[in-house]
């Protein structure tokens, strides 16, 4: 069966009314559970698998496929309303989404958000019809020492989060990495700055990290300041957007689209790295960087159109080659399995029905997702209209639970105040958060990428500069250091030539 074929046999399956019922089925639930902090998609389509026994396995795995894009969405707008990301996949989406809610435009940032999210999960899916079987093979390539360089590349970042001082930005990246480290070494089994305490053998989860850092020092800041505004309340700003806002989303929209799905399609990746390069990469290439992280459309715009598209991207290994690329699609290969599918090379061929009718099915999903969220909207700002003190609970309360439904630890909600209070103090003495969580993010793999290449090489490390792709990811990664450091330079240079005339 051709690919054309394939494709118009996914589409009557899509646009069946089983289909189309359960697609919407997915999106909703996926969305209602990604706004919930500590239910991202894992836990959504976990919670779904169960639902699936008995059912026919292609409208099963459409509907897991709505879940998970839905819940990507979900996340966003605790992202947006709270600055509480549940998934590393939205945390950057709320250093703009959440001071544009602060400022009154609550409204616009969820519908920036809803756009974004749709432009990068329908192209995206363009690309994972045309191009899956090909990106497979180009999956295949990045071995560990590609990774490290990846990863490298990604660190190279860190001055650009920064809010002004690079020596702070750097020291916030290396308690990062610090933090990465406790636990058990998974490579000698031998135990890492746990100072004896069993609860740290398993290391410490992001959610209990990213809700500390971001949604309890926020809470930390508004009790201790209370004259800081939390928000516009009575003003949540039109939904509209004007020409001059689409215009603005147009470019970032575009590019993000493409590098979202192509840093999806590696596994490993996905939409964690997707959404801060792509914020980053914005960053770098604004004509005013200075906006961003005040509120800035662009960026919110470039990490939700990415990681909607990486979401997509992320199936290109998971249908064509059986591996998982990430925890959520590690989750879905087991729901695969379960059902009775073997994802991999022969499935194309030996289940065409089930490969193109779940990338149909994203096509709809996409639909759907803008047609329920945007008129949702309203309803969802009404959240910051609930009286500070009892929104600041609400704050907590969901931070609590969500973390505590991953773990069943209340050693983690200790563990959750620690990190709120250490947020509170970064946030007081201006040490910026984006670079500690993307070093705690980038530091495990980047890690493990290391010790495999060395592992693979017997300890040469001849192995980094010997892989031409790998050689090429360092080679951007200098330039990334070098061109804005030389970029700044000859800006002061000309700025000091022109007070001087």
């Amino acid at each position: 069966m051709g690919s054309f074929d394939g494709l118009l046999q996914g589409f009557q399956i899509a646009f069946s009314l089983q289909g189309i019922m359960f697609v919407f089925i997915g999106v909703l639930i996926g969305t209602i559970i990604g706004m919930i902090p500590g239910l991202g998609p894992i836990s959504a389509i976990a919670i779904m698998i169960p639902v699936t026994y008995g059912m026919d396995p292609t409208i099963a795995l459409v509907m897991m496929a709505g879940v998970y894009y839905g819940s990507m969405y979900g996340g966003s707008t605790s992202s947006i309303l709270l600055n509480a990301p549940g998934v590393a996949g939205t945390v950057a989406t709320a250093f703009d989404g959440y001071p544009m809610a602060q400022q009154g435009k609550a409204g616009k940032a969820l519908a920036i958000s809803a756009i974004a999210s749709f432009v990068g999960g329908t192209v995206s899916v363009i690309l994972l019809m045309l191009f899956a079987p090909v990106l497979a093979s180009v999956a295949i390539i990045f071995g560990p020492p590609e990774y490290f360089a990846l990863m490298l590349l990604g660190l190279t970042a860190i001055s650009s989060l920064s809010d002004g001082s690079t020596l702070k930005a750097l020291t916030s990246a290396v308690l990062g990495f610090m933090v990465v480290t406790i636990g058990i070494d998974s490579q000698t089994g031998t135990s890492r700055f746990t100072m004896g305490n069993v609860n740290l053998l398993d290391g410490i989860d992001f959610l209990v990290i990213a809700l500390g850092v971001f949604a309890l020092a926020e809470v930390c800041f508004l009790i201790l300041n209370r004259k800081a505004k939390m928000s516009d309340f009575k003003n949540i700003g039109s939904l509209k957007l004007s020409k001059e806002d689409f215009k603005e989303m147009k470019g970032p929209m575009t590019r993000q689209s493409f590098i979202g799905f192509l840093l999806g399609v590696l596994p490993g990746a996905g939409a964690t790295i997707s959404s801060f390069v792509a914020y980053i990469s914005e960053k770098k290439l604004a004509k005013k960087p200075e906006e961003f992280g005040k509120g800035s459309i662009k960026g919110l715009a470039a990490p939700e159109t990415a990681n909607n598209a990486a979401t997509s991207g992320a199936f290109v290994p998971l249908l064509s080659l059986g591996i998982p690329g990430s925890g959520t699609t590690a989750v879905m290969l087991g729901a695969f399995l379960v059902l009775g599918v073997q994802p991999g090379p022969l499935l194309m061929t030996e289940n065409p029905t089930i490969f193109w009718g779940v990338i149909a099915s994203m096509y709809v999903g996409n639909v759907f997702l803008l047609i329920l969220n945007l008129p949702l909207i309203p309803y969802f700002v009404k959240i910051l209209s609930v009286p500070r003190p009892l929104l600041i609970a609400l704050v907590i309360i969901s931070s609590l639970v969500g973390v505590y439904a991953v773990s069943f630890s209340t050693f983690d909600l200790y563990l959750l105040v620690i990190f709120g209070i250490i947020g509170y103090l970064m946030r007081i003495f201006a040490f910026p958060a984006a670079p500690f969580i993307l070093a705690f993010i980038l530091g495990g793999m980047m890690e493990q990428a290391l010790r495999q290449s060395l592992t693979i090489s017997g300890g040469n490390w001849s192995i980094f500069y010997t892989s031409p792709l790998a050689v090429s990811l360092f080679v951007i990664a200098i330039l990334a250091l070098i061109v804005p450091a030389w970029r700044q330079r000859v800006r002061q240079q000309k700025e000091d030539t022109t007070v001087n005339m």
